[in-house]
C-alpha cells in the first residue's frame, strides 16, 4: 500500500505550528530528514510529509513541550537507547512488563537485571502476546530472534517480522522492511516497527518519572 502524504501546507494548518517551529524541530533532529519530502506538483516543488507518522509526532511533542526541553525531547525521540537497567521486581510493579513476558524472556527472572537491550525486547513481547495473534511458543521464537539483534543499530524500518505458513512459524529482523514482498500461501502475523517500538518504551518510560542516561 503506498504511503499516505500530507503537504507542508495542510500540516501547518491542522497542527496549528508555524513553518518556523516545524524547521526548528528539524534541526534539533525531533522531525527525522528523511520525512521532508520534496515532490514535482503542477504549483512547482512543494514539500510533504508520511501523513501519520508525521501527526503523531508533531502530537507528541506538542504534549511534551511543556515538561522537557528540546534537546530532552531529541534524547527520548532518537531510536537509539542508552545504558539502563531495570530488575523484574521494578518491571512489574511499575506496569512496565507482565509476568508471562518475563517467563517467556527468561525462565529464572529472580533477582534479574534487565539492560536496555533487554528491555526493549520485553516491550516488543509484550505488545506480541497482547496481541493475541502469537503463541507462546511463537513468542520465545521472537525472543531468541531480538536477543541476537543490537539495539544500538535501530533505524527507521527495520522491523522485527512475524511469518506463518502451513502452521510453521518463522520471525526475523529486516532492514527497510516496506520493499518485502511475500508470497500469497504466508500469512503475514505480526510486523513490528523496532524504532517506533523504543519511542514508545521510552516515552512510557519517562512518564514513570525517569529520565534516560
Amino acid at each position: 500500500m503506498e504511503e499516505q502524504l500530507i503537504s507542508k501546507k495542510e500540516l501547518l494548518e491542522i497542527t496549528s505550528i508555524s513553518y518556523g517551529q516545524l524547521y526548528r524541530w528539524k534541526r534539533k533532529n525531533l522531525i527525522p530528514e528523511d520525512w521532508f519530502i520534496r515532490k514535482s506538483t503542477f504549483t512547482g516543488q512543494e514539500t510533504f510529509f508520511p501523513r501519520e507518522d508525521i501527526l503523531q509526532r508533531i502530537s507528541m511533542i506538542q504534549k511534551m513541550k511543556g515538561n522537557l526541553s528540546l534537546n530532552e525531547m531529541r534524547e527520548m525521540l532518537s531510536p537509539k537507547i542508552n545504558d539502563i537497567s531495570m530488575t523484574a521486581d521494578e518491571l512489574l510493579h511499575k506496569g512496565l512488563i507482565s509476568k508471562p513476558v518475563l517467563e517467556v524472556f527468561s525462565e529464572s527472572r529472580e533477582g534479574m537485571v534487565f539492560s536496555s537491550r533487554e528491555l526493549l525486547s520485553l516491550y516488543v513481547l509484550e505488545g506480541l502476546l497482547q496481541s493475541g495473534n502469537v503463541s507462546l511458543a511463537e513468542a520465545k521464537m521472537a525472543a531468541e530472534v531480538l536477543k541476537q539483534h543490537d539495539t544500538e543499530e535501530i533505524k527507521k524500518q527495520t522491523e522485527l517480522i512475524v511469518l506463518r505458513k502451513l502452521g510453521v512459524t518463522t520471525c526475523f529482523i529486516a532492514a527497510a522492511a516496506d520493499s518485502i514482498l511475500f508470497e500469497s500461501s504466508v500469512k503475514v502475523v505480526e510486523r513490528v516497527d523496532l524504532a517506533k517500538a523504543s519511542e514508545e518504551l521510552k516515552t512510557t518510560y519517562m512518564q514513570e518519572g525517569h529520565q534516560w542516561m
